[in-house]
Formats: structure tokens, C-alpha cells, sequence
């Protein structure tokens, strides 16, 4: 007479445990979700920093240089071209480009001993460094969390169900020119 009550015991089980695996992928997934946005956020905050630190930068060498006219358009172009970044691989093509302005309008600085002793001078090179290592912190983390999130797409049996949740792989924010930020702009006070 109890004899059905086991398999249907089974079953309800059985769906109360997927039920309770999706759940709770599905919540992990949004939070990944939330938090690879964050991490773009704050890399958003930090290049918006200092691209509005450069303007101040290049008026202060400027005004020693006037000469360096083609550093400065580079470094305005880099400039705009980090504000337009839409997502990971513009921002990686934008930030090689920066890099290599900024080294460029450093070494210019360093031919003129006069600028090298203006306090603005130097508190704007260090604020720049200063967001630099902020950048690269920032970057590591939006990678991790890319790297968190990717992971649990992947993973068998969420990769059977995530993406038609609407979860779907992030890009990393890498660097195009590699080359570009192998050596950091080389600050000397």
C-alpha cells in the first residue's frame, strides 16, 4: 500500500535538490555578474582620474617645452582615446597607447631641470603614479572577477544552463601592446 510513496519520495528529492543547485548557481552567477561590474567601474573611475590629471601635466611641462608640441598631441589623443574605450579591448588598445604617451611626455620632462623642481610638477607626476598603481590594482581585480565568472560558465553541468539564464563570458582587460606597459613610465624626482 506505501509502496509508491517511496519512488514519488525520490522524485520530489530529486527536484528539490536541482531546484536548490539552480538557485543557488543562479544567485553566484549574479553576484560574479555584480561584481566584474564593479571592478569595471573602478577601472573606469581611475582612468577618468587621470585623464583628468593629464591636462593639468602637459600645461605644466608646456610651459618649459612648448617646443614638444608633438608629445602633447599624442597625449591628447591618448587621452580621448582612453575616454572613448567602450569595454575591456578598447580600454586594452587605449591604455598601450597612453602608456607610450606618457613615457614620452616624461622623458621630455626630464631635460629640464627647472620643471623636474617645480612642486606642481612633481606633485602632479606623483599623483599620476599614484593612480597608475591604482589602474594596475583595479585591473587585477576586474581580471579575477572575469576570471571567477568565466570559470563558472565553463564549468559542467552550469555550462548547460548559464547562458540561457542570460550569463554570458566576459572579456579581460589586457593590454594590446604588451610591450607598452612591460616597463612603467620611469618617474625621477
Amino acid at each position: 500500500m506505501w509502496e509508491w510513496l517511496i519512488p514519488v519520495l525520490i522524485v520530489v528529492a530529486l527536484v528539490v535538490a536541482v531546484g536548490v543547485y539552480l538557485w543557488a548557481t543562479y544567485n553566484s552567477l549574479v553576484a560574479l555578474n555584480v561584481r566584474v561590474d564593479e571592478a569595471w567601474s573602478d577601472i573606469t573611475v581611475q582612468l577618468k582620474r587621470r585623464a583628468d590629471l593629464l591636462p593639468n601635466l602637459i600645461e605644466a611641462v608646456k610651459g618649459y617645452a612648448a617646443h614638444e608640441k608633438a608629445v602633447f598631441e599624442n597625449v591628447t589623443r591618448a587621452r580621448a582615446e582612453t575616454l572613448a574605450a567602450g569595454g575591456p579591448a578598447d580600454a586594452g588598445v587605449a591604455e598601450g597607447h597612453m602608456q607610450q604617451a606618457l613615457k614620452s611626455l616624461f622623458a621630455v620632462a626630464e631635460a629640464y631641470p627647472q620643471l623636474q623642481a617645480s612642486q606642481n610638477f612633481l606633485h602632479l607626476q606623483q599623483s599620476i603614479v599614484d593612480t597608475e598603481d591604482k589602474i594596475q590594482a583595479s585591473r587585477r581585480f576586474y581580471n579575477g572577477g572575469v576570471r571567477e565568472l568565466n570559470t563558472k560558465i565553463r564549468v559542467f553541468p552550469n555550462n548547460l544552463f548559464a547562458r540561457n539564464l542570460g550569463f554570458h563570458e566576459r572579456e579581460f582587460f589586457e593590454v594590446v601592446d604588451g610591450a607598452a606597459i612591460s616597463e612603467p613610465p620611469r618617474v625621477q624626482f
